[in-house]
């Protein structure tokens, strides 16, 4: 999913000199290609993310395209007064990367880990959301938000997942994505970002329960979301992201008025890690690993 992201960025230069591309000091196995061919549409901000988001805001007023990279613990984390008072109070057309997402960056400790990036932006007016599980998914937002024209931010967990679809055309505008088909009338599993590869094999567990992608969380579109799970009784939310204002409660603002007693939400409790370790272990700490997510979805489905 890097190379498409790298792929992504250079095709927006490529296509609009406007495009430039701000860094604070992270990605350079990333950016070389980037740089090699767009020298003068590059900025290395440094260690200064609130200054990096000031500049985008500026270069946005002057007709300029930025794209912020960072890591997720800084951008949005460290930069959440900037993004909310530069960038989305005017509605710049700027759009951030938060890359190592939820626990990717395991042994640097919860310093570096993320999962309260979505809760902290979807307050935010103005800006949109994005969860990309895979290539495809990732080119598919990554355009949505280049077109968007508005505050937009890009949410890149663990990249070497594998792919979730077969090529970019499949995908649509809907809300939810269907990547596992199944006959299951009565639960449906709904995932984001670096869950959904994960929920899929979880699936196969239980069967023929259908699986969906949901690639962007803010906006979410009510009523086509509604008429996707009118029909199921349960439905379970799987996220690398603290179930308080992710996307187990994105869904469940959009359903509760129907039934608040249908939705089992999956994601980090209200937490932080209490021992650093690998990416597989914090995921098990955290109740992400398939043992736990199997035993806990059992549970709510035999009530």
């Amino acid at each position: 999913m890097r190379n498409a992201l790298s792929a992504c960025l250079i095709g927006a230069a490529r296509a609009n000199e406007k495009t430039i591309l701000l860094t604070g000091d992270h990605g350079y196995s990333l950016f070389d290609e980037f740089r090699k061919y767009f020298p003068n549409q590059f900025i290395n901000a440094g260690i200064a993310e609130q200054n990096m988001v000031g500049m985008a805001a500026g270069l946005a007023k002057k007709g300029f395209l930025p794209v912020v990279y960072g890591l997720s613990a800084f951008v949005p984390i460290r930069v959440l007064e900037q993004i909310k008072i530069d960038i989305c109070y005017e509605c710049l057309p700027v759009i951030f990367l938060g890359d190592g997402a939820g626990f990717t960056y395991s042994h640097l400790g919860v310093s570096h880990q993320c999962n309260e990036d979505i809760a902290a932006l979807s307050a935010i007016p103005n800006i949109s959301i994005y969860s990309p599980a895979d290539r495809f998914e990732m080119k598919f937002v990554f355009e949505s938000a280049l077109q968007d024209k508005a505050p937009s931010y890009i949410r890149v967990g663990k990249c070497d997942l594998g792919d979730i679809h077969d090529c970019t055309s499949e995908l649509n505008e809907q809300p939810l994505l269907n990547v596992r088909k199944g006959n299951n009338s009565s639960t449906v599993f709904l995932a984001t970002g670096s869950m959904v590869k994960k929920t899929i094999k979880l699936a196969e567990r239980f069967g023929n329960i259908s699986v969906y992608s949901v690639p962007k969380l803010k906006p979410l579109d009510s009523k086509k979301l509604l008429v996707k799970l009118e029909q199921f009784r349960k439905i379970v939310t799987i996220e690398e992201h603290s179930i308080h204002g992710g996307l187990g409660a994105c869904i469940a603002e959009h359903i509760m008025r129907s039934d608040p007693k249908k939705i089992f939400s999956i994601g980090v409790r209200d937490r932080f890690s209490q021992k650093c370790g690998s990416y597989e272990y914090l995921l098990k700490e955290a109740g992400l690993d398939e043992e736990s997510m199997f035993a806990s979805i059992s549970k709510f489905l035999e009530e």
